[in-house]
């Protein structure tokens, strides 16, 4: 609880899912905490429950994808609260769907968020870190970003780069103080399965396999907090998505075996099987 009483924290895309239980966390364990989100009334609401609860909360409406909103963000809390603790870059989309479905504009999209949106928040939280000596960035990826993810290819290579990012990252920050952390969640409740648009495939097909299978949004928040407080470099959330890490990492082609034979085959099954009457 201690290692975020009174620090302040900003976090992207807190205004439903994961980014909403680590600022109702935060806000728990006596943080001030700035929920940032595109959808503005997502984020007060989220800020109004963390007050009405007793913590300190605001809320700001943010684009990730333009780093001149995001410099702002940031510069505003420093400019207001004297630094920058934490930075929770956990904005994020997602477009599913086989490659042969998907568009140019469907990749660009999923980087504009996903990506830039993580490099824009590294880029302006950064500098002041350094010229505090402390503060700790943590970005969320995915078990995506750590094994091999069909029918999201974009996705998949958008939350690759993030983890890559943040290891370089952690490597040269050390020296000064700043720690690095990234989030690599497997299958969570969230929004995001019902916001994901779909490409040549349904929402239901999806649904049909991981229905059952999800770890709460509220339980990844506290394991990440758990994870960020030890400074643990990847925070993997899940016992499947940790398994399923060490099988990629000890065997590519098992790996890559089990996602063509058991994930993707069920679900073109699904796909290809009549409705029911």
């Amino acid at each position: 609880m201690e290692a975020f009483r009174d620090k302040v924290a900003i976090v992207t895309g807190g205004g439903s899912g994961i980014g909403r239980e680590l600022c109702l966390e935060l806000g728990r364990r006596g943080a001030r905490v700035i929920t940032a989100d595109i959808n503005a009334a997502g984020a007060t609401q989220v800020a109004a429950e963390i007050t009405a609860s007793g913590g300190t909360a605001e809320a700001q409406a943010v684009d990730v994808t333009s780093c001149v909103a995001v410099e702002a963000l940031v510069a505003g809390v420093v400019a207001a609260h004297g630094r920058i603790d934490y930075l929770f870059n956990n904005a994020g989309i997602g477009i599913a769907g086989e490659e042969r479905d998907v568009t140019l504009d469907d990749w660009h999209r999923v980087f504009a968020v996903n990506l830039w949106g993580v490099v824009h928040g590294v880029r302006a939280a950064y500098p002041y870190m350094l010229r505090q000596g402390f503060g700790h960035i943590i970005n969320t990826a995915s078990l995506a970003g750590l094994t091999t993810a069909p029918l999201q290819n974009s996705y998949t290579a958008s939350k690759h780069a993030v983890v890559g990012l943040s290891g370089g990252l952690r490597v040269e920050a050390a020296g000064h103080g700043v720690r690095v952390s990234v989030v690599c969640p497997g299958l969570i409740d969230t929004p995001i399965l019902r916001t994901t648009e779909f490409r040549g495939m349904d929402r239901e097909a999806l649904q049909g396999v991981v229905e059952g299978r999800m770890t709460s949004a509220a339980v990844c928040a506290q394991v990440v907090l758990r994870g960020v407080a030890k400074n643990k470099p990847i925070i993997v959330v899940t016992a499947a998505a940790f398994a399923i890490w060490w099988l990629t990492r000890l065997s590519p082609r098992a790996a890559m075996w089990l996602w063509r034979s058991v994930f993707l085959a069920r679900i073109r099954r699904t796909l290809a099987a009549p409705p029911a009457r």
